[in-house]
């Protein structure tokens, strides 16, 4: 397989649903898939990395946030939808936010710091208000 080709198998990615004083923080993505749309910081976890290892790196890399993992917040699937879709099994975890402000990478040119309720119709990724309620409920 080369890298330009989409993977053979569902690739396990993590998410941090990151509460700061009632407030979750959403990324606006910069680039496919999900170009335009807010989310959860998170991605691929590496082999032979724990999820929570995963999710303290990605957030790291895409937010240079600390935060404090909580507990499973839930999951979702995401399958391949036309060409080169990827089949992602994304691991949410609530999260609370320990230090540092928001220094987005690449992957991301927006952020908001948003209760849920204020949320509203900005343009989000699918099942993000399912997983904010139940990341909500154990912070």
């Amino acid at each position: 397989m080369t890298s330009s080709e989409p993977p053979i198998r569902p690739q396990l990615a993590v998410s941090g649903v990151i509460f700061r004083d009632g407030k979750v923080l959403l990324v606006r993505r910069a680039r496919s898939p999900g170009k335009g749309f807010y989310s959860l910081p998170g991605g691929r976890v590496e082999f032979g990395e724990s999820l929570h290892t995963a999710l303290h790196r990605e957030v790291d890399e895409e937010t240079g946030l600390r935060i404090e993992i909580v507990g499973l917040a839930g999951w979702r699937e995401v399958l391949p939808s036309g060409a080169g879709g990827g089949h992602y099994v994304i691991m949410s975890f609530a999260a609370r936010w320990a230090s540092r402000e928001p220094v987005l990478n690449d992957e991301h040119d927006d952020f908001k710091w948003l209760a849920p309720e204020e949320i509203g119709d900005l343009k989000v990724t699918g099942g993000l208000h399912e997983v904010i309620a139940a990341a909500r409920a154990l912070v």
